[in-house]
């Protein structure tokens, strides 16, 4: 991933020193012998226009102590701030889960903590929202929740997703993406980003992940409200098994890759081998009928046999593995010989004779001819061969070989593993601690200016606890290449998982152990929309021309105006 600038927690509490000293319940009277009576303040002497009061009554602190305003211009303004820090605790988690998977890498760590530590930020949010308060309070202020899920899910789905497209194009050629090379321009179906498999995988997840949002509406679907109660509890029950088996997942699909991985690049070797010795023999190494050919087969092997001992050795073996030079893959010559050793050799005796070398030819030209990879390619044309190479070598590129990256070690690993641990430890405090002032901010804003708490909640707090992963994923998208690209959109597809298990379990929680009445019909349909036709849309296909950022980009607005019709046109709400 691409290393983020060092997060300043100095510079944190700076701003939070700011916010102090701005905003105040109420303001005292410039003369030093009055005591201000709470209705003539200094906000009385703002322009009109500024002066938008939540309610006539005075703000309530959030904890005794945090600022607060009934302005709508401080609302505002506490928004920012404390936005800012959820940002921040965002980052500190973000980047501390970072340090963290450098010391123990994918597995537990990548599977359990970082998903779920980078959905911290809006669990919080979402639990604090139907939390504090009456239940009457609760009920009002947990459309806050709703909108920061919504709003995260769409985000992440459409302007983040098309943004990625943009920056991380690449020309397109026979369907496949060529990496680092971008001479198209903006090309609609010409440029565009391609993926592994297993993203189109994560894209599947992501897709049924939405389980949970159809149950619980299932009352409203079948307008039975004497269910509702149920309805949720069986949502709760599914949303913790789906998070579940998603983190087990995590945990289990490194391992999954590598048994794959490996699997596609023996079958590129085969391929690469059989393609080599097409071109040394002097004929075609099967017969009219497919059996393997003898007479060009005992040629190939006594070229190999370089000592004439009629027996093939692994250095003979490694000989011709390395002359045959496999550029499309990071192949491990040793453990290519082994494979070779393991398919051939049935006698045990670690080496190879004639016999055995004619047998293994012919199982593998059997292998290629029943990939049918090309119709009418029979044994006499050994067509097949080549198309067979071709198709090993895209499935090997599908599968995403990350082992020829550079890893770095770490220098100091208890010294990391001590600043993750802080860099998390401080993260967590910041959310807890300003989720609950944050969702106060928005609820009087909303009460100040009459915009509902959902649209506010869906447009600017996601851009507070997004914002981190956002500019990761942009910048690592543009680096123009297959496995950038891949991981870019694969955890924005986990990211919305999350959303869609994690958060899902928190909000349903809520709802269930207040009695809070379950009233989102239009938020619920927003997000299976996005969360579907995106989800379809990465399980059906690996490359993305430009033209699939311009159908993310509308999905945003789309969203707004189809919540705004269905509860404020249509009276769904």
């Amino acid at each position: 991933m691409a290393r983020r600038s060092k997060p300043k927690p100095i510079f944190t509490l700076f701003f939070f020193l700011i916010l102090c000293g701005f905003t105040y319940g109420r303001f005292i009277s410039d003369s030093p012998d009055l005591v201000s009576d709470g209705v003539h303040t200094r906000a009385s002497r703002l322009p009109p226009f500024l002066r938008l009061y939540a309610a006539e009554e005075a703000c309530e602190q959030t904890y005794g102590f945090m600022p607060c305003t009934s302005t709508a211009l401080g609302n505002l303004f506490l928004i920012i701030v404390y936005g800012f820090l959820m940002f921040q605790a965002a980052t500190y988690l973000s980047t501390g889960s970072e340090l963290l998977l450098e010391i123990l890498g994918p597995g537990i760590v990548g599977g359990l903590f970082l998903p779920i530590l980078g959905a911290l930020p809006d669990a919080m949010l979402i639990l604090v929202s139907g939390l504090s308060g009456s239940k009457e309070t609760a009920q009002s202020q947990v459309s806050v929740g709703m909108g920061l899920l919504a709003g995260s899910t769409v985000m992440l789905l459409t302007v983040i997703w098309g943004t990625c497209i943009v920056v991380g194009k690449c020309d397109i050629q026979n369907s496949v993406a060529i990496d680092s090379k971008d001479t198209r321009r903006f090309s609609l179906t010409g440029s565009g980003v391609c993926t592994d498999i297993w993203t189109s995988y994560a894209g599947i997840i992501m897709a049924i992940s939405v389980i949970p949002f159809l149950v619980v509406q299932l009352p409203q679907f079948l307008h039975s409200k004497s269910v509702g109660r149920l309805a949720v509890l069986i949502a709760l029950i599914v949303s913790v098994s789906l998070l579940i088996s998603y983190c087990l997942y995590q945990v289990f699909q490194p391992w999954v890759q590598r048994r794959r991985l490996e699997y596609a690049k023996h079958k590129h070797v085969i391929s690469g081998i059989l393609q080599h010795l097409k071109k040394r023999s002097l004929g075609k190494l099967s017969t009219e009928d497919g059996k393997p050919n003898e007479e060009v087969l005992k040629k190939l092997f006594k070229a190999i046999d370089e000592n004439d001992d009629g027996f093939l050795s692994r250095t003979e073996l490694r000989a011709l593995i390395v002359g045959i030079q496999f550029n499309e893959i990071n192949l491990d010559e040793s453990d290519a010989v082994e494979k070779v050793i393991r398919d051939f050799d049935k006698t045990l005796d670690s080496q190879i004779d004639f016999d055995e070398f004619t047998t293994g030819i012919g199982r593998w030209l059997e292998e290629a001819r029943g990939a049918k990879v090309q119709k009418h390619a029979g044994p006499d044309t050994m067509k097949y061969l080549d198309n067979f190479h071709e198709q090993t070598r895209k499935e090997h590129d599908l599968l995403g070989d990350q082992s020829d990256e550079i890893v770095e070690g770490v220098e100091n690993p208890k010294l990391t593993s001590i600043k993750a641990a802080l860099l998390l430890l401080l993260g967590t405090i910041i959310a807890a601690a300003f989720a609950d002032p944050l969702v106060d901010a928005v609820d009087n804003f909303s009460s100040a200016t009459s915009i509902p708490t959902f649209f506010i909640s869906f447009i600017a707090l996601p851009l507070a606890t997004n914002s981190s992963e956002a500019v990761t994923a942009i910048i690592f998208a543009s680096r123009k290449k297959l496995r950038s690209a891949s991981l870019t959109f694969s955890e924005i597809y986990g990211a919305v998982t999350m959303n869609n298990t994690l958060c899902m379990t928190v909000f349903l929680a809520l709802v269930y152990v207040r009695g809070l009445v379950w009233d989102f019909t239009s938020e619920v349909l927003v997000i299976l929309i996005v969360c579907i036709v995106m989800g379809v849309f990465a399980s059906i296909r690996t490359t993305f021309p430009l033209w699939t950022s311009l159908l993310a980009f509308l999905l945003y607005p789309f969203s707004l105006a189809l919540v705004y019709v269905l509860d404020y046109v249509l009276g769904w709400s």
